[in-house]
């Protein structure tokens, strides 16, 4: 789980990962351990740890959409942030068309920030109403997205996506920054409070201006990038990602070619 080896509680790993499905449901021991078991199945049946490693996606659907970067900060550990760049949606139908393939990508891109908080490498047990250094900053981008006539497929893929990471990912999450989104978008908020819990709900931000991201880090100012308010290098270029690939057209035959251009003329 999270690249913990499920020990016993003489682990610190161990009895970290436990405590987080503990606090994801309330200290209820019995629900708790149901999510559990069901995040442990889902694993199973996806293995995403293939889907990181193994796996390549289509640079035409999800290139620029998705990064991670990790910035140090003295005395209170990594800050780890994936991004997500809506905006930079290419093509809606090809993107979130096929839903499994979407969700693949983004658990893709889940993990790799999962391997970035080390709670593997955990000596001590959290308190359990204390600090969790385990948890992760996510940005979605919403530049230039229009919300005025969603398209269904990108609410399958959003509701699909929602129901997994509650359900897979419990609290891993510190804070999430909605930037650049219209008054407008105030129904998606309700909508997504459908589907994860008061705690969660409690950690989403709107900022209208994606510029004035980088004030809510204000140690990290020269870290962050000069589009989100900071003085560091952009995303694209600078930032982690998941493989991709471009999809190759196999070129047509000699004699194929010539039978086009015949017909043609």
């Amino acid at each position: 789980m999270w690249g913990v080896s499920l020990k016993d509680f003489n682990d610190a790993p161990t009895v970290n990962v436990v405590m987080k499905f503990l606090r994801a449901n309330d200290g209820n021991v019995k629900l708790a351990e149901e999510q559990l078991i069901k995040a442990l199945q889902w694993r199973k049946q996806m293995d995403p740890l293939a889907l990181v490693d193994s796996t390549s996606y289509d640079a035409a659907k999800f290139g620029g959409l998705g990064y991670l970067t990790t910035y140090p900060r003295e005395g209170s550990g990594d800050l780890v942030v994936t991004w997500n760049l809506y905006g930079a949606v290419k093509n809606i139908d090809q993107t979130f068309g096929d839903m499994d393939e979407f969700v693949k990508w983004r658990v893709a891109l889940m993990e790799l920030a999962v391997r970035e908080l080390k709670m593997d490498q955990a000596t001590e047990v959290m308190d359990y109403n204390g600090e969790d250094p385990y948890r992760m900053i996510q940005v979605h981008d919403y530049l230039n997205v229009s919300f005025l006539r969603l398209n269904p497929n990108i609410r399958a893929a959003t509701k699909k996506t929602i129901e997994v990471f509650s359900t897979a990912y419990p609290e891993l999450l510190r804070e999430k920054f909605f930037v650049n989104v219209p008054a407008i978008m105030g129904w998606m908020f309700a909508a997504i409070k459908l589907f994860v819990s008061a705690n969660t709900t409690r950690k989403f931000h709107p900022i209208s201006n994606g510029a004035n991201l980088a004030r809510e880090f204000p140690t990290l100012k020269d870290k962050f990038p000069k589009v989100y308010g900071g003085s560091g290098p952009d995303l694209e270029g600078s930032a982690r990602t998941v493989s991709l690939e471009q999809e190759i057209v196999p070129e047509a035959e000699p004699a194929k070619v010539e039978a086009v251009a015949a017909a043609a003329a």
